[in-house]
């Protein structure tokens, strides 16, 4: 080092001081702090820390002293991990200020650090951010069609965000209150009282007929229908990218709870009085059935089911893994239950444990510890088969489990923050 005295460097991070020797910093692993050996004079040092004291010959640094002790652990023992409460974009740029990149974290870390930034791409792109910002608009002249934009977005958070505005909650609501009067009505549907007065089969209960529209279910039913068929159509016309739009699964649940309802008209239409009616029954019972898929409509709305679907499309190898675990088992207590039970001459044959696909749902119903009591061993050698199956069935479920809670709770983190933000943006508006 050319610069400075003493036989000894002191670095001070946020107010925490770390004493080296000057031969250490030549090979340090930290490029930045490796750079300081060097130096020259004091203005080649003030290009790499933010002060010197000349006579204590301390450098000092304003930056995170927390992630920096988390990076000092890395240069001492060979591991980076991320500071527990910390941000893992922040730490990222710490860890980029003093010269590592992503590859030099742990594994697990890099996997945390990689969905962060994915997520924090997509959400910039929601942003869209050419957008004129509260600051920009009175400067000068809008360009044309600014306007138009405006009300298309405010439209766009009105529908998708349920707590971007008042007006927006207002829908929130609204839209739920249909939905539970639907499921209301479609479970009362399937009552033996509820069609018991008229006297009507199950297939003249899936008729969309002029009579049936006029009964108060069919007039119940053909508001909801209209409701939730006025707000796709108006959620596709103020969406920024049609293709978007109809690739994203809730939207695709919505058509698949709306489309049944005009199908079944339509079948009934055109089949009529005659024959073709008692074979289109099974149809329409189906499609009818499909409007449950309105009752995950609810995601838009309620943070938890929101939660649940994005653990899962970030835990779809460890889901994966779980049904590996359960199936190979399956394979081979299946096989072992059917040779003990039924494929060895030992007396007794248990009619149950036929086949192995028979087996396959003792197997199942065991694993998960569930035990219908429908079907069970009664040999000796395979109950103890049983014990083992049920014990390795606990161990192979909670394996995957703990990945999966932990990427539940980090999900749920996230989508309260944004939540919160919307949250943020409501009160300010509500106060204007």
């Amino acid at each position: 080092m050319n610069f400075g005295r003493g036989p000894a460097v002191v670095l001070n991070v946020g107010g925490t001081r770390y004493s080296f020797s000057r031969e250490v910093l030549k090979d340090f692993p930290l490029r930045r702090v490796s750079r300081l050996h060097g130096c020259l004079s004091e203005q080649d040092v003030l290009e790499v820390c933010d002060d010197y004291d000349r006579e204590r010959n301390e450098y000092f640094f304003d930056r995170h002293s927390e992630a920096f002790g988390f990076i000092m652990l890395y240069v001492r023992h060979g591991h980076l991990r991320f500071v527990p409460h910390m941000c893992e974009l922040s730490f990222y740029n710490e860890m980029i200020y003093w010269g590592l990149e992503g590859s030099h974290l742990d594994y697990c870390c890099q996997r945390r650090l990689d969905d962060r930034m994915s997520e924090t791409c997509y959400y910039a792109a929601e942003e869209q951010p050419g957008e004129p910002t509260r600051g920009s608009e009175g400067k000068g002249r809008r360009p044309p069609g600014a306007e138009g934009r405006k009300w298309l977005e405010r439209m766009r958070r009105t529908f998708e965000e349920p707590t971007s505005s008042v007006a927006a909650q207002v829908l929130a609501t609204v839209s739920i209150l249909f939905v539970i009067v639907s499921m209301v009505v479609l479970c009362a549907s399937t009552l033996p009282e509820w069609r018991a007065p008229e006297n009507r089969s199950v297939e003249e209960q899936s008729r969309y007929t002029a009579e049936s529209v006029r009964e108060p279910s069919g007039i119940i039913e053909a508001i909801c229908i209209g409701w939730f068929t006025a707000e796709c159509i108006v959620r596709f016309i103020v969406s920024k990218n049609k293709c978007e739009f109809v690739r994203r699964p809730l939207n695709i649940i919505d058509l698949l709870a709306i489309t049944p309802y005009y199908i079944s008209v339509l079948m009934t239409v055109f089949t009529g009085e005659n024959s073709q009616l008692q074979r289109a029954g099974v149809t329409l019972r189906v499609l009818r059935m499909m409007r449950i898929f309105w009752v995950i409509k609810l995601a838009r709305h309620f943070i938890g089911l929101q939660t649940l679907g994005l653990t899962l499309k970030r835990c779809y190898r460890e889901m994966v893994m779980l049904l590996v675990f359960i199936c190979v088992a399956m394979a081979i207590f299946s096989a072992l239950s059917q040779l003990l039970e039924n494929g060895l001459d030992l007396g007794t044959k248990n009619k149950d444990y036929a086949s192995i696909p028979a087996a396959c749902w003792w197997v199942i119903i065991s694993m998960t510890t569930v035990g219908y009591g429908d079907m069970c061993p009664i040999t000796v050698p395979g109950r103890i088969l049983g014990g083992i199956c049920v014990v390795s069935g606990i161990v192979l479920l909670a394996l995957p489990i703990t990945f999966i809670y932990h990427s539940f709770v980090q999900c749920y983190h996230e989508l309260k923050f944004r939540s919160a933000r919307y949250s943020r943006s409501l009160s300010a508006e509500f106060l204007n």
